[in-house]
């Protein structure tokens, strides 16, 4: 049963996890990812080794890899609680959640004018941007909002309306306006002048939407002016077969769990206010997807449609978890149960969740909490309350 998955791994206090980042997290993998970006010439073979060893050498045993915890993985263990919670009306789900709230309360960055959360790791993206531990995201800080107010709005308490206020800072404060014209926005993905992606800016857009019920009145005219701003610059960059590149920056590439994060947050904004056209929007990049990335013959969606660079994956977890939770929200009932049962099939192996199937068809990354166990869980969630939906899982959980 899928409340089964969801006390096994919400329901505890560590959270802690294995990654699969864990490799690029030591000092080593820093500093030949370091290398890559500055000269892909002199970094391509020690990145393809350090790769390969993690990925066929150390992937089951994690020797020099240290476990640690994330805040998105906090917040979709409260968000899956709060899924059950409404089901069932129980008050320990209900307890539990508010513990991983109050755990993402005390690990929020510091230093910055509001709230916000961030990958917790030194991240390298390019020669010229290099995030720290403490660099909180427009990417991930929606989570911990939509945790905090998915909490209040089911429980109708004002424990956190500071805590929400906070994070409105944030965004108003400390994510940057990287261009703006009369009918658009573009924003940045941290607290800097940094760059330009799609989801980014889809996700600053969304949490404008979840802050509107909780800012002053006189400040939602406003806000709601830079929402339609924000869809405005999702919509114009939208490619005309219905698919986003990454960025519009450089040598770019679309890849599946990113469009549908697009697209879920088009979604959830257009319910809370909604916005012109948007289901033509909606319906156009859901064909893509579907055309793009699904492989008829496993019936899982694929990691790229256009790539830059090569890559040993060839099923993610991450992409097909990401479209499970699109299929909920769109109403797409067939998808989901077939695409469900798919994934049960292919990343399941007894009580483990693994998080890639490479080119050889190989299971790796076991019980990777981030990347992508929890939001698998979380997808899985949305439609607890459909017995047609629970009973594929019960010979593989309980």
């Amino acid at each position: 049963m899928i409340a089964v998955l969801i006390d096994r791994y919400c329901s505890t206090d560590d959270l802690s996890t294995s990654d699969p980042y864990d490799i690029w997290k030591t000092r080593l993998g820093f500093r030949v990812k370091e290398l890559f970006h500055r000269n892909k010439y002199l970094g391509l073979l020690p990145a393809a080794a350090l790769a390969s060893a993690d990925k066929f050498l150390n992937n089951g045993w994690r020797v020099f890899y240290t476990r640690q915890e994330y805040p998105i993985v906090r917040a979709f263990a409260c968000l899956s609680l709060l899924n059950l919670a409404r089901q069932s009306g129980s008050a320990d789900c209900i307890a539990i959640a508010e513990k991983h709230l109050r755990w993402l309360l005390q690990n929020r960055c510091t230093g910055y004018h509001g709230y916000g959360w961030g990958l917790n790791f030194k991240h390298v993206v390019d020669r010229n941007i290099t995030y720290s531990p403490n660099t909180p995201f427009s990417t991930v800080t929606p989570y911990p909002l939509e945790a905090f107010v998915a909490f209040s709005e089911l429980t109708g308490t004002t424990d956190w309306q500071e805590v929400i206020s906070r994070i409105f800072d944030f965004f108003e404060r400390d994510i940057q306006i990287m261009e703006q014209g009369k009918d658009y926005l573009v924003t940045s993905y941290g607290p800097m002048h940094d760059r330009v992606v799609i989801n980014a800016v889809s996700y600053t857009m969304y949490s404008y939407s979840l802050l509107m019920k909780f800012i002053p009145a006189t400040e939602r005219e406003y806000v709601w002016q830079k929402i339609r701003k924000l869809y405005r610059f999702l919509v114009e960059s939208q490619r005309s077969d219905g698919s986003w590149w990454y960025s519009p920056e450089g040598r770019s590439f679309i890849d599946c769990f990113h469009s549908c994060i697009v697209l879920k947050n088009l979604i959830k904004t257009n319910r809370r206010r909604p916005l012109d056209s948007c289901d033509a929007v909606i319906a156009k990049g859901y064909e893509y997807l579907k055309a793009a990335f699904l492989d008829q013959k496993r019936y899982l969606f694929k990691r790229f449609s256009e790539q830059n660079r090569p890559s040993l994956i060839r099923f993610d977890l991450y992409d097909n978890a990401e479209m499970l939770n699109l299929a909920a929200l769109m109403g797409d009932e067939e998808t989901f149960r077939r695409l469900s049962r798919s994934i049960l099939i292919s990343f399941f192996d007894g009580d483990d969740i693994y998080s890639e199937i490479d080119l050889f068809g190989v299971k790796r990354n076991k019980s990777t909490l981030r990347w992508a166990v929890m939001p698998l869980v979380f997808a899985l969630s949305q439609r607890i309350n459909r017995k047609e939906n629970n009973h594929w899982l019960s010979g593989a959980v309980g």
